[in-house]
């Protein structure tokens, strides 16, 4: 079995503690691409008919690929995709809120979040803002600057056992100081933190973090604990897996990795999995290769999709939430995931598919299937499934608190899925 490597880990939770927002994830990924030779492809440029390895980046979106051996036109695609947006607390357009002596900052849920996770936390903001010319800019302010306090057992005295309730507009609103709150204090703020001048920013995607750093757990060192695991963990890996294959062992078929943004929310975007950036891609490569409408066609009958995204490891305190015989842990390899209401996209063949590829990775491997009583959440796979009408498998690595501010993972399954990834490409 291939041995799990402690600098996988490491590599992992710099790439998380570096990618606070979808914006930033894109640009850790983008970094990690220049590293490994991939260039940049323009959009509104034509479309490059050579066959060096590329990626073209839209917002929180990333598709990269890495043309295998066989170019023809209707060559198919091997796709690893995975989403780059996490569960947080996302700033309101006009902020600046507060009261009784108290500023605030007005906030939307985004996405399936646990909202307790978020009380007492020091957060810092990240995101973009754009300029009145049009210009786009990253930023992040990684010093304690809001919190969502919690009421104090005194004022709920029965909150241990009835159990905390949190209305989402009026209890998970930052305090992030003292004093009146007038109408564009934020926008002001944010313009001096980043030198721009007063006026200068029009609009901005931003939103909170926690700033705790990700880091190692346990008495062997043998969990990782961490944001936004879900689902950085899946991109990263397959990131390093795309990068790391030499060409001695490039695969007939284009390897390609797809990281779309607002998974947590639906998909339903212009660099969702539901929108058309993997297809329009697609599209381009074959036109470029000389293919025509049916060489799209025939490239796609001849591709397979692994959508990558986390799993629910068995929590010792909840047993009873998990299907017997299907409760996976941490460090025990990937889990391929399984649903008959199609929340997941696998099927028998994918199924055999995957499993084969983890025992060619010498990887162990793991299955997922939920409670008939307790409907399971889904993923980018059916999505690519149905859009593209690619064979689509869904895996993912163990967690428990997913979709909490911090989150809690194997140290080893890192290496496993880069090295089941990797066989899945190649």
């Amino acid at each position: 079995m291939v041995a799990p490597d402690p600098a996988d880990a490491g590599a992992l939770l710099e790439f998380v503690a570096a990618s606070p927002s979808p914006y930033h994830a894109v640009e850790t990924g983008i970094r990690r691409l220049r590293t490994a030779g991939f260039r940049a492809v323009e959009e509104r440029a034509p479309w490059p008919t050579g066959g060096d390895p590329s990626f073209v980046a839209r917002g929180g979106a990333l598709v990269a690929w890495r043309p295998g051996a066989d170019d023809s036109p209707a060559a198919g695609f091997r796709i690893v995709g995975a989403h780059t947006d996490s569960p947080n607390l996302r700033l309101k357009p006009r902020p600046d809120t507060g009261g009784f002596g108290w500023r605030q900052l007005a906030v939307e849920v985004y996405g399936g979040a646990l909202a307790n996770s978020w009380l007492d936390r020091d957060l810092g903001l990240s995101g973009r803002f754009v300029r009145h010319d049009g210009t786009v800019a990253l930023t992040r302010v990684d010093r304690p600057l809001a919190r969502v306090a919690q009421l104090a057992i005194h004022l709920d005295r029965e909150v241990n056992d009835r159990g905390l309730v949190l209305d989402r507009q009026a209890h998970l609103t930052p305090l992030w100081g003292l004093g009146d709150q007038p109408p564009g204090s934020f926008a002001s703020w944010l313009a001096a933190e980043v030198g721009e001048e007063a006026g200068s920013i029009v609009s901005w995607d931003l939103m909170f973090h926690d700033l705790t750093p990700p880091a190692m757990l346990g008495v062997e060192r043998e969990l990782i604990a961490a944001g936004r695991l879900d689902n950085l963990f899946s991109c990263w890996a397959a990131l390093e897996a795309l990068t790391r294959a030499d060409a001695g062992h490039l695969g007939g078929r284009t390897a390609m990795v797809c990281l779309f943004d607002h998974e947590e929310v639906g998909s339903a975007s212009t660099t969702g999995a539901s929108g058309p950036l993997l297809e329009t891609v697609i599209d381009r490569i074959v036109t470029a290769r000389g293919g025509n409408g049916d060489d799209r066609h025939r490239a796609l009958a001849d591709s397979v999709c692994v959508s990558a995204d986390m799993a629910h490891a068995v929590h010792p305190n909840y047993p009873e939430r998990h299907e017997p015989g299907h409760r996976p842990l941490p460090n025990q390899g990937p889990v391929l995931k399984v649903n008959t209401s199609q929340r997941y996209a696998t099927d028998a063949p994918g199924a055999a598919r995957f499993l084969t590829a983890c025992e060619r990775a010498d990887v162990p491997f793991q299955i997922f299937v939920s409670r008939n009583n307790l409907p399971c959440g889904s993923t980018i796979g059916p999505l690519a499934a149905t859009r593209l009408g690619i064979d689509t498998i869904d895996v993912g690595c163990a967690q428990l608190s997913m979709h909490s501010a911090r989150e809690l993972a194997g140290a080893h399954d890192p290496t496993y899925l880069v090295a089941a990834l990797g066989a899945m490409l190649f």
